[in-house]
């Protein structure tokens, strides 16, 4: 009912406001009257503002919106899903794998181990005359060689939880090791080298024999913690791209690199990408335009994980921060990349220059005249906040806004419109609703299940989204092979649900649920200015409401929304939406170590059976283990329902036709071009090669 209601009045405040916008907002064509300088502006439309525009930092989409712009990783996809290179213009990967010489054991034909005769068997094995080629993968070696004994002394903490991680020292002392290097990266190198070594070589190895502590009961613990007997150590090298500047006109290079992923790694920055480096082992500058990165582990997202937006080291080391604290009268010892003035005026070496940005009004970007790939067609990009979803449709139809997204209802009528561009696709995002964990009365998954299936998704996707959504029931993207396809969605089902929630010891008393005396009542919210998360907040509300339970529902404005609930987990249940990508790490989102503040695991989920699917998903570089992996994760979710998956919607960007591409041919004549998706909807894949005409083009085959 609420549902009809609300769509009832809606149909009527979208009449009045387009009729009145017809009257007093200027058209698009009497803003460009004596004015060339609109057609080299594009302003996009938003219904938030951004809110860190720092790429190391920034979790929401509108910020990572407009870094894309200002700034640039070592590379990105090309059309077809392919790695390119950006301020990379090439790379290699291989692997150095590492193993211990157990100088106690003996071959499987009796004789003594040691460091010489492992190489001397290894290199055998790898001369094809020799007729032995152990598993047909030895020809991958590049070299062997024998690394030293070693003793280090290590500081690390208290494993133990009686002791709150206190700091202690461990003595390592290791033997000789073997490192092999590999063409490629080989999974299973270390069970290959059981043909040589023996099938329990690695296994039988106690790594307890290599470590002194002060206390007898660390032995055991740390040892697991800190000795690895054998080592896959991928290695990618980077060969950056010469000749390309920051805004402020500073050179790039690969000191910028290593301090982006310096910055990342500290502790006071509470960078959300700290997970996607953790397994960095150690980054080195070879020269000036060569960096060498190499994994502890086995990591298949790795190379993607460099297309994070590199920052100018220049600008933010810790010379430039104590500059700053000194400004403003703040500790340097204590200011970080958080408290600097660069997060709201960011330098980076995109096609597009930050150059103002008022807050919950706009960010306006200018193009960057030195961009190595050729400065943008368009002169300005400016970012539109328009809260007010009705306000994005009377402007776009003014003129005033280039592209938006456009909302459900709209779309079947701007898909019959021939003055306008229309794309769509099923979105990479969906939106859900979470429940915060550490709460007691979400601790029971019966709990968070019935409130699940006391919500009517069919309604929302039909009546609040004119069917341009579908059901979601996990975490991966819809249109990929790791999402699990044989999951059905929860069912709609009020009396299921309660019947849940008497398994789970609540009672109706009086028409309210009650456990021990004490009601069931939370706080759902959600942020201010999404009309769409609004209304499904109060469908959720009344929902909750008819099996007895308490609920207020709250918007809040975004940057306190993220700072005094999200970001130190400070709320009940929330509504909010998930943008993936096609890479299937959910490390930083589902990992149970990923629960602190400003962690993208806010709702505090922790299941160790899923923890241990989400290294293997991390660390599997076949494809189809990698997908069964991700099948079993989905299921293990979608059972312990810490979100009520919702739904993933369908996308529909909107533009005027006169927005075209624009190329300069072999004689440096303009040629026009209509703008067309790459094959997984991306139309804005040429965006710095868009242009505004003053009038629709006429192409001859459409």
């Amino acid at each position: 009912m609420i549902i009809k209601r609300l769509f009832l009045i809606i149909p009527i405040f979208i009449t009045i406001i387009l009729l009145q916008s017809f009257f007093w907002v200027p058209t698009y064509d009497n803003q460009i009257k004596g004015s060339r300088d609109r057609l080299y502006q594009f302003i996009q439309g938003s219904i938030g503002d951004a809110s860190i525009l720092n790429p190391i930092l920034s979790a929401d989409a509108s910020s990572s919106d407009i870094n894309s712009m200002v700034f640039e990783g070592l590379l990105d996809y090309d059309e077809e899903l392919r790695y390119r290179g950006r301020l990379a213009t090439n790379w290699e990967i291989y692997e150095e794998a590492v193993f211990f010489v157990d100088v106690e054991r003996r071959f499987p034909d009796g004789v003594p181990i040691t460091a010489k005769e492992i190489v001397n068997r290894i290199n055998k094995s790898s001369d094809p005359s020799t007729g032995w080629v152990p598993r047909n993968h030895q020809s991958s070696i590049i070299n062997i060689e024998t690394l030293p004994p070693q003793a280090e002394i290590i500081e690390t903490r208290d494993p133990r939880p009686e002791k709150k991680g206190i700091k202690v020292e461990a003595t390592l002392t290791l033997p000789q090791r073997i490192k092999v290097t590999l063409k490629t990266v080989d999974q299973e190198f270390f069970k290959k080298m059981g043909d040589i070594l023996g099938k329990d070589y690695f296994s039988s190895i106690r790594p307890e024999r290599y470590i002194t502590v002060s206390e007898t009961d660390l032995i055991e613990p740390l040892s697991r913690q800190l000795i690895q007997i054998t080592e896959h150590n991928p290695v990618i090298v980077f060969y950056l791209r010469k000749g390309v500047f920051f805004h402020d006109g500073h050179e790039f290079d690969a000191s910028d690199v290593k301090f982006t992923y310096e910055s990342v790694m500290d502790p006071r920055n509470l960078s959300p990408r700290v997970s996607d480096y953790e397994p960095v082992k150690s980054l080195e500058v070879i020269d000036k335009y060569t960096v060498k990165i190499t994994y502890k582990r086995l990591y298949s997202p790795a190379i993607s994980t460099w297309m994070m937006g590199i920052l100018p080291e220049h600008l933010l080391n810790k010379e430039a921060l104590t500059k700053e604290a000194k400004a403003k009268g703040a500790d340097p010892n204590k200011f970080t990349i958080r408290d600097s003035d660069f997060n709201r005026n960011p330098v980076g070496v995109g096609p597009f220059k930050f150059r103002e940005w008022k807050s919950d009004e706009y960010i306006r970007l200018v193009k960057n005249d030195g961009y190595w790939e050729g400065p943008p067609n368009y002169k300005e990009f400016i970012y539109r906040i328009i809260p007010d979803l009705l306000g994005q449709e009377m402007e776009f139809y003014a003129g005033t806004v280039d592209s938006y997204d456009a909302q459900a209802h709209q779309v079947e009528r701007f898909k019959k419109d021939k003055r306008f561009h229309n794309f769509s696709g099923l979105s990479y995002g969906y939106t859900y609703i979470g429940y915060n964990m550490r709460r007691d009365i979400f601790k029971d998954w019966r709990v968070r299940k019935a409130l699940g299936m006391a919500i009517n998704v069919d309604e929302i996707i039909k009546y609040l989204f004119y069917n341009q959504a579908e059901k979601i029931t996990g975490p991966f993207v819809k249109q990929t092979d790791y999402y699990n396809h044989n999951i059905t969605p929860l069912p709609y089902d009020p009396e299921g649900a309660l019947k849940l929630l008497e398994e789970a010891g609540w009672k109706k008393v009086n028409g309210r649920l009650e456990k021990d005396g004490k009601p069931f009542q939370f706080i759902i919210i959600t942020n201010h200015g999404n009309e769409l998360r609004k209304a499904i907040m109060i469908i959720a509300q009344n929902s909750w409401k008819k099996l007895g339970i308490d609920v207020r529902a709250d918007t809040v404005e975004w940057a306190v929304f993220l700072k005094k609930y999200i970001d130190v987990g400070n709320f009940d249940a929330v509504i909010l939406g998930w943008s993936m990508g096609i890479d299937p790490d959910l490390y930083q989102i589902w990992h149970s170590s990923q629960t602190g503040p400003f962690q993208l695991n806010f709702v505090g989920y922790n299941n160790p059976e899923a923890d241990d699917l989400i290294i293997k998903i991390r660390q599997e570089y076949d494809r189809n283990k990698q997908i069964e992996y991700c099948n079993k994760l989905h299921e293990i979710i979608y059972r312990d329902q810490p979100y009520t998956f919702l739904y993933v919607g369908k996308w529909t960007a909107l533009m005027d036709k006169k927005i075209v591409i624009m190329e300069r041919g072999a004689q440096g004549e303009e040629v026009i071009k209509p703008i067309t998706p790459t094959k997984t909807g991306n139309f804005r894949f040429h965006f710095n090669k868009w242009v505004k005409l003053s009038q629709e083009p006429v192409f001859l085959v459409q």
